[in-house]
C-alpha cells in the first residue's frame, strides 16, 4: 500500500520516529512537525522525502502550508504524563488545543484526507476495576489523561459532524529500540536499561508491585498500519496492549536477565504524583478481531531485542 504524502506530528519522539521509519518505504513524502522539546533530531532519517518543521503544532501557518498536500495524518505530538503534572498549561496547549487546531485545519485545508490517526493513551483508565480493561471504561485522574480523553471527544465530534476519517489508538506502555533514557521523561524500560548498563541501581517508585501492560514498539507500529489501511477502522477506538500484567519488579528481573549482569540492583523511592495506578492490563480483542492485529513479541523477546539494539550502539 502507498500512503502518498503524510504528516507525522511528534515525528522526532520515540513513537513518532519509529512510525516515520516504518512509513518511509510506503510513502511519497513525509512531513514532520516537532518542537524538539523532548524529541531528538537524530531520530529523523536523512532523506529528501522528508520535510521537517521545528515548531509547535499550534503554528497555524505551518499547518495551512502542509495540510493541503497530505492524505494521511498521524497525530503523535503530545506532552507526556509526568510533564502534565509539572505544567498544566503546556499540557492543555499541546495535548488539547494543539490537537483541536490540527483537527480544525484538517477539516479546512485537506483536499483528500483518507485517515486521521490519533495516538491516545490507556492512562485514561487509571485504576480500573475491570481487567483486562476494554475501550468502554474510563477514569480520569491526571491532567494528561484529561487532555488526551478530551481530544478523543473532539475527534469523535469531527468524525460525526464533518465526516473526518478518524481512528483513535490507545497505546499501553510502548517500549523498544529508539527509546533513549537521555530523555528525562522516557519510559521505565529505557531507564532500567540505562541503570544496568551503567552499573547503577534500577530506581523503582513505590513497592514495585504495581503492574503495567508493556507493548513492544513493532507490534504498536503494526497496529498503526492496520488502522490507517483498513476502512473498518474509521470512527473507531482501539486499545493497543497485550493483556498481560507485569509488575515493575518483574520487569526489572527481565531487564536484568537480558543484560546478563550477576546481581539485580534495585533502589526504592517514594511514589510520585503521577503514580496513581496499581494494576493495568489492556483488553485488545477489538483490534484483534476487527483489524486482525496480532501480538508477535512476548515481554522477554521484546526486552532482549531492545538490549541487543542498545548493546550494538543504540543508534536512532
Amino acid at each position: 500500500m502507498n500512503f502518498g504524502k503524510v504528516l507525522v506530528t511528534g515525528g522526532a519522539g520515540f513513537l513518532g520516529s519509529q512510525l516515520v521509519k516504518s512509513l518511509m518505504p510506503l510513502c511519497d513524502h513525509i512531513f514532520i512537525i516537532d518542537d524538539l522539546s523532548t524529541g531528538n533530531m537524530a531520530a529523523i532519517p536523512n532523506s529528501e522525502n522528508i520535510t521537517f518543521y521545528k515548531d509547535s503544532i499550534t503554528n497555524e501557518e505551518i499547518l495551512e502550508e502542509v495540510l493541503p498536500n497530505v492524505e494521511y495524518i498521524f497525530h503523535f505530538a503530545c506532552k507526556n504524563l509526568v510533564l502534565s503534572v509539572e505544567n498544566l498549561n503546556n499540557d492543555f496547549e499541546t495535548n488539547l488545543y494543539g490537537g483541536y487546531l490540527l483537527l480544525q485545519k484538517a477539516k479546512e485545508c485537506c483536499k483528500s484526507l483518507k485517515r486521521f490517526i490519533y495516538a491516545s493513551t490507556t492512562s485514561i483508565y487509571s485504576e480500573a476495576p475491570i481487567l483486562p480493561t476494554p475501550e468502554s471504561y474510563y477514569n480520569i485522574k491526571l491532567p494528561y489523561a484529561a487532555s488526551k480523553f478530551a481530544m478523543e471527544h473532539y475527534c469523535n465530534v469531527f468524525y460525526q459532524l464533518y465526516q473526518l476519517p478518524i481512528t483513535i489508538l490507545r497505546f499501553s506502555n510502548v517500549y523498544g529500540p529508539g527509546q533513549l533514557a537521555e530523555n528525562p521523561y522516557c519510559g521505565v524500560v529505557a531507564k532500567f536499561f540505562e541503570a544496568v548498563m551503567n552499573q547503577k541501581p534500577m530506581i523503582i517508585y513505590g513497592d514495585g508491585k504495581q503492574t503495567r501492560d508493556f507493548t513492544y514498539v513493532e507490534d504498536a507500529m503494526k497496529a498503526v498500519y492496520l488502522a490507517a489501511s483498513n476502512k473498518k477502522a474509521i470512527g473507531s477506538v482501539y486499545n493497543v496492549g497485550t493483556g498481560n500484567e507485569t509488575s515493575v519488579i518483574q520487569l526489572a528481573q527481565v531487564v536484568h536477565n537480558a543484560s546478563g549482569e550477576e546481581k539485580v540492583h534495585l533502589q526504592f523511592m517514594p511514589k510520585r504524583k503521577v503514580d496513581v495506578v496499581q494494576r493495568r492490563s489492556i483488553n485488545s480483542k477489538k483490534i484483534q478481531t476487527e483489524l486482525n492485529w496480532t501480538i508477535t513479541h512476548s515481554l522477554t523477546e521484546g526486552i532482549e531485542k531492545t538490549y541487543n539494539w542498545l548493546k550494538t550502539g543504540g543508534e536512532l
